[in-house]
């Protein structure tokens, strides 16, 4: 048995030792966000993203925190102030990889955050935008999970609004949910959220 203990404690020294400075980084960023430490991991993204200077993984992920966070907020300058941040982590994912559908989809929500704090002012500013965006990320990547998803339920939203019918997109919910098991991360850190989300706007698709 000590035997086994001490193989399996070498195993996993080497295990980590192994990572790169890049994989334990990003490990413990996310592990700050998954314990809501979200000013932590947002610094730990950033001194990452410096050292990585070719990849816009984690910038993606300190704007992903900003603007996930700005939903629900009912101050103004607090919005602002968190989208206005999340803008210039997008701008520098931009600056590295361009065309990029992931960084499509979350400029998409930034302006939806903003839509959603304020339909009357802010939905004819930026609604023609988030459609574009969504459109552009499925021609980019069409068995993208997050791309169908998200905009399957801005398209909900906006169906609900008009008074129409949802259930075409409530199927984009479906389709989405499938490729969610299929979807093949092209690198380590890719983005990979969504599935819940998606599971729960096909559960109220019953209720529009």
């Amino acid at each position: 048995m000590k035997k086994i203990i001490a193989l399996l404690v070498f195993s996993i020294s080497i295990a980590i030792t192994g990572q790169t400075n890049y994989e334990q980084g990003m490990q413990e960023a996310l592990g700050l966000w998954g314990q809501h430490k979200k000013t932590e991991a947002i610094n730990l993204f950033e001194r990452i993203a410096s050292a990585e200077q070719n990849n816009w993984i984690p910038y993606y992920y300190a704007a992903q925190i900003e603007i996930t966070s700005s939903f629900g907020l009912t101050d103004e300058n607090l919005l602002g102030a968190k989208l206005k941040k999340g803008q210039e982590y997008l701008d520098q994912a931009k600056s590295v990889s361009k065309n990029n559908a992931e960084i499509l989809i979350l400029q998409a929500l930034l302006y939806t955050s903003w839509v959603t704090y304020d339909g009357a002012t802010y939905g004819r500013k930026y609604s023609n935008k988030i459609t574009k965006l969504y459109k552009k990320a499925n021609k980019l990547t069409p068995q993208n999970p997050r791309a169908i998803s998200c905009q399957a339920e801005w398209n909900i939203g906006s169906a609900k609004f008009l008074g129409k019918d949802t259930q075409p997109f409530c199927k984009d919910i479906e389709k989405s949910l499938d490729l969610f098991v299929t979807f093949e991360l092209p690198s380590p850190f890719y983005p990979n959220w969504g599935e819940d989300r998606a599971k729960t706007i096909l559960a109220n698709c019953k209720s529009y």
